[in-house]
């Protein structure tokens, strides 16, 4: 169960503060951009979210002749750093770094300052990755099938480790307990290494996590990765089958991140920065970086995005409702 915390009290003070009234439309500009643009990352530095968005500025910087900076601004769950973007001028040059774990946000809190879908216009997603299922090294659960005959056989016995509660690998966890049949204790930790020691120290049978968090456990065998979580098998793993491989064939969990505008951004701005982030997501150097972090860089179109943003809001309100997740 989520428990409120101060990130309630954060929402609550935003929640009348800005959406009243949307800003009017920013007329399109000539040559845009012409000065430099900020792309608002809504969580701390060093994420998967954050190394992504770092490695499209610089190529966005280059392919537009003007700067693509990073500004950080974590808290809330996200939530801070997306409003800022919401209440700003809709002229294309402040921009916002959004993710699944928003589309879930919409259930997980009583409110929010602004709405996802009606706020923000998706401009395309820049990266994809699935997550890992691992095991401690050694374990008896060497597979999908393993965890799921276990976990029936001793209903309550196992438990799934994920950090912060109603994050996609926590939801990730309750999916396939749900789509399993299973009854599993879910264990929230703060942060990934300390999920990765309780694994390793044997307090944590089941941990769900990008890869990118997990590649130091993995690549010293302390941990063993038994199934990935996305629809195709990960690039960088590709002797481990997906969950959908491996017994739950309707199962798959692909997070990602994109770039999207204020609503109100006029639509050829809208269209110039769709098509230049599809073209540096194609180089060479940007799909190398993004194969060694467990991630597939690829953009879509404004269309695309805006269906699958749609589709895991509805998803998700199912896994947090099946779940029995309080609202903060």
């Amino acid at each position: 169960m989520i428990r409120p915390d101060r990130r309630t009290v954060v929402l609550g003070g935003l929640a009348g503060a800005v959406v009243g009234a949307m800003p009017a439309a920013a007329p399109a500009q000539a040559g845009y951009p012409n000065r430099s643009v900020r792309i608002i990352v809504p969580y701390g530095a060093g994420g998967i979210a954050d190394v992504t968005m770092r490695m499209v500025a610089q190529k966005l910087s280059d392919k537009l002749g003007q700067q693509f900076i990073i500004d950080n601004r974590p808290g809330a769950a996200g939530v801070i750093g997306i409003n800022a973007v919401v209440a700003s001028t809709p002229d294309g040059y402040t921009l916002a770094m959004i993710g699944g774990g928003l589309t879930a946000a919409k259930s997980l809190f009583k409110s929010l300052p602004y709405d996802l879908e009606r706020d923000l216009v998706p401009i395309s997603t820049t990266a994809s990755y699935g997550l890992v299922v691992a095991t401690k090294a050694g374990s008896p659960l060497k597979s999908v099938q393993d965890i799921i005959a276990t976990a029936k056989a001793s209903p309550g016995k196992l438990n799934f480790g994920s950090i912060n509660p109603g994050s996609n690998q926590h939801l990730a966890g309750e999916l396939f307990k749900s789509m399993a049949g299973i009854t599993v204790t879910s264990i929230p930790f703060k942060t990934t290494p300390q999920l990765v020691t309780a694994m390793i120290q044997g307090d944590v049978d089941v941990l769900f996590e990008y890869q990118a968090a997990l590649q130091g456990a993995l690549a010293d065998r302390q941990i063993t990765a038994v199934a990935t979580t996305a629809t195709e098998r990960a690039a960088a793993l590709p002797e481990v089958p997906t969950v959908a491989e491996s017994g739950l064939p309707d199962y798959e969990v692909t997070s990602w991140n994109g770039l999207a505008a204020p609503a109100a951004t006029p639509p050829d701005i809208v269209a110039t920065l769709n098509s230049a982030v599809i073209e540096v997501l194609a180089l060479p150097d940007i799909q190398g970086s993004a194969t060694k972090f467990g991630m597939t860089a690829r953009g879509c179109s404004v269309e695309e995005f805006r269906t699958r943003i749609a589709r895991e809001v509805v998803k998700w309100a199912k896994v947090v409702a099946d779940a029995g997740i309080e609202k903060k």
